[in-house]
């Protein structure tokens, strides 16, 4: 017992002490909800009756949840029948192509110079639509004989490879 205690006493001292600390604050705990319990049942209890089991109160809630549901629904189906809009012009667009195809095809012409062209046509529309930039005459920045590699015509700056031996 001696040897068990002078190893191991500081330890059991230790735990003592946060034992008696845990009891302490879970009595308090204790104490408090039995208190809160008894004062705040009462509350509860009026706020539930009143709330959950009022006739008047459940069916507002109830006209509310459908009328949202309802409103979230028209907007699904009006964003559903864009879509399909939008799907029945690519269709109807793809039909013309594929005349316009067959009928240059009938004609001797290149299909594909004839999509080119109705392609142009639409990129010609939007861009009639924006306003034309004149570009400048630029000068080049360096002549026609220029060359890095060969170190004519740089001017004063070029290159030059270094000394072959030991710096």
């Amino acid at each position: 017992v001696c040897s068990l205690l002078s190893n191991y006493g500081w330890f059991i001292i230790l735990a003592a002490v946060v034992l008696y600390f845990l009891v302490k604050l879970i009595s308090r705990s204790l104490e408090a909800r039995q208190s809160g319990r008894s004062g705040a049942a009462e509350a509860a209890e009026g706020d539930f009756a009143n709330s959950f089991l009022d006739p008047d109160v459940v069916v507002r809630r109830q006209e509310a949840l459908a009328a949202a549901r309802l409103r979230m629904q028209e907007e699904l189906n009006a964003q559903a029948e864009k879509y399909k809009e939008k799907q029945r012009q690519l269709e109807e667009e793809k039909r013309r192509q594929k005349i316009a195809m067959w009928e240059s095809m009938q004609e001797g012409k290149s299909y594909k110079g004839s999509l080119k062209l109705s392609q142009q046509e639409v990129e010609s529309g939007a861009s009639a639509s924006a306003v034309p930039k004149s570009k400048p005459d630029k000068k080049p920045l360096r002549g026609g004989g220029y060359n890095p590699l060969s170190g004519e015509g740089g001017g004063v700056c070029f290159w030059r490879p270094g000394r072959r031996g030991p710096s």
